[in-house]
């Protein structure tokens, strides 16, 4: 991965950043900086016609294939692009996990109809998605699953029955892919299809999870009954550890970049905040302001490498393996430093009955970041095991 650009790359940044300049302005000058993570309940409806706005520029699907509806932006375009996102303050994506994992997942493992009928709408940024994984006994397991597809001849459609958790925006999503099992007799990686469900139907119903910071972006999603088409799983019946993963790849690839803008606005936030109050004489907290932008710097270079040798059905180089691991600790310890950078305003709530600043929201967020997804302990037998060729961990 070259780590820098030509003068075409060049090219290609002045026309990000004037865009934006002209773009994230006026109706959308409140939203600059919001909807990170702890955040991304503010400014839903707002979010979400910049998603068209961005379409209307030609600034979604930047890298996927011209045949289907996207830019073909290089690797090095995708960065310049994030990079330019982060610097003009560009707000939390609304439609992140439609655009960078379920987009590439249909071009990689879908049907020429799959493409037709959902492409156009996420492309759009006027259809959103939420991901419908994990189960209260399969978080970090995934393979642990036990969500139910049972497929009806007479109709020739799938009914879905089983329960997701943690589902990310699930509220505000049209469409969720869930990952169940096809095969009742099937355990582990076997007998599992993703499919394409839509949520306003009866057999769906969503409960939100309050968290500690009293924001309820994660939902519980229960499916009873619910339908989908005969069209809409993802490859064959038993292909679905391989879709999955291939979605898991994708999570890790080209959509690292925006997670990273985002982190990108909160140190800039805390640094802003140390020159004001004071903090930044204090050489502790300067150093630890140094660690987090150098380990920023770090996660982007890890990323660009990483990225370089992927594969279009999201397989990853090996070194992929330590991103989730590597950056959870980052956040976690970058909610640690703003605390201390606000001091003894951190301790206090500006409001009854329970109205945090974004900085307190930021740390108590990053709580979560070591769990969800993989937890920290998860990760480091992933590395061991499948990057690093050791021994499998004993079960039992």
């Amino acid at each position: 991965m070259k780590l820098s650009f030509n003068a075409q790359d060049e090219a290609f940044r002045d026309e990000v950043a004037d865009w934006l300049a002209n773009h994230l302005c006026g109706e959308f000058e409140a939203i600059r900086g919001r909807g990170g993570p702890g955040d991304e309940h503010s400014f839903v409806e707002e979010r979400k016609a910049w998603e068209q706005e961005l379409a209307s520029g030609g600034w979604t699907g930047l890298g996927w294939p011209t045949a289907f509806g996207g830019r073909g932006a290089s690797i090095e375009q995708q960065v310049i692009f994030n990079e330019e996102y982060a610097r003009a303050g560009g707000p939390g994506r609304m439609g992140h996990i439609g655009e960078t994992l379920m987009g590439p997942t249909l071009i990689a493992f879908g049907t020429d109809l799959q493409r037709e009928h959902y492409l156009p709408g996420i492309r759009a940024g006027k259809q959103f998605w939420c991901q419908g994984y994990s189960e209260p006994a399969a978080g970090s397991d995934l393979a642990n699953v036990k969500t139910r597809a049972r497929f009806d001849e007479t109709s020739q459609q799938w009914y879905i029955s089983g329960q997701k958790v943690w589902t990310s925006l699930a509220h505000e999503s049209e469409y969720c892919f869930v990952i169940a099992r096809t095969d009742p007799t099937s355990v582990g990686h076997k007998g599992l299809g993703v499919f394409l469900v839509a949520m306003a139907q009866p057999g769906v119903t969503v409960r939100p999870i309050e968290q500690l910071t009293g924001t309820s972006e994660f939902n519980e999603v229960f499916f009873d009954d619910a339908v989908c088409s005969a069209d809409d799983i993802v490859g064959e019946p038993g292909d679905g550890w391989k879709v999955g993963m291939g979605l898991l790849g994708f999570e890790r690839g080209v959509s690292t970049l925006g997670q990273q803008m985002l982190f990108q606005n909160e140190l800039d936030e805390i640094i802003r905040i140390a020159r004001a109050n004071g903090a930044a004489r204090n050489p502790a907290l300067r150093q630890r302001i140094a660690e987090a932008h150098i380990g920023l710097r770090i996660m982007r270079f890890n990323s660009m490498r990483m990225l370089s040798g992927g594969g279009d059905d999201g397989s990853l180089q090996k070194e992929a393996m330590i991103y989730k691991l590597y950056w959870a600790t980052w956040h976690r310890n970058l909610g640690k430093l703003a605390m201390d950078v606000l001091g003894a305003e951190s301790e206090i709530i500006s409001a009854a009955p329970y109205e945090l600043n974004r900085l307190q929201s930021l740390y108590l967020f990053t709580r979560a970041d070591t769990i969800y997804g993989g937890t920290n302990q998860i990760q480091r037998n992933i590395i061991a095991e499948r990057a690093l060729g050791m021994p499998r961990e004993p079960r039992g």
